[in-house]
């Protein structure tokens, strides 16, 4: 699993923004930004510390996957698409009996 600093810059990446973007976006200089990415923040690596030691792992969700996220943690089931929906119009018949014939006896 990869760092907290390190999900940062992909995310980042990911969204084709440059360091200094996000200096812009979060009201910070890209300088203070950039070490953030390399170095981290101590609150952060403290943050990184309690959560390995409460045996959980820090992520960065993208805000369009937290629904999905968070329907896996609470066991819920994920809405599905229609065309992601199986066709189980040519699905076998089930027998009257499934148990019928299982241990042998010839039925």
């Amino acid at each position: 699993m990869s760092t907290m600093r390190q999900q940062l810059k992909a995310r980042r990446k990911a969204l084709g923004l440059r360091q200094e973007d996000m200096g812009t976006r979060v009201g910070m200089p890209r300088q203070q930004y950039q070490l953030l990415e390399a170095k981290g923040n101590p609150r952060l690596d403290t943050l990184e510390l309690v959560a390995k030691g409460l045996n959980s792992e820090l992520m960065l969700i993208p805000r369009e996957k937290l629904a999905a996220v968070k329907a896996v943690l609470e066991g819920k089931a994920l809405p599905v698409r229609e065309s992601d929906a199986p066709d189980y119009s040519e699905a076998p018949s089930l027998p009257d009996d499934p148990w019928a014939g299982l241990l042998g006896d010839g039925e």
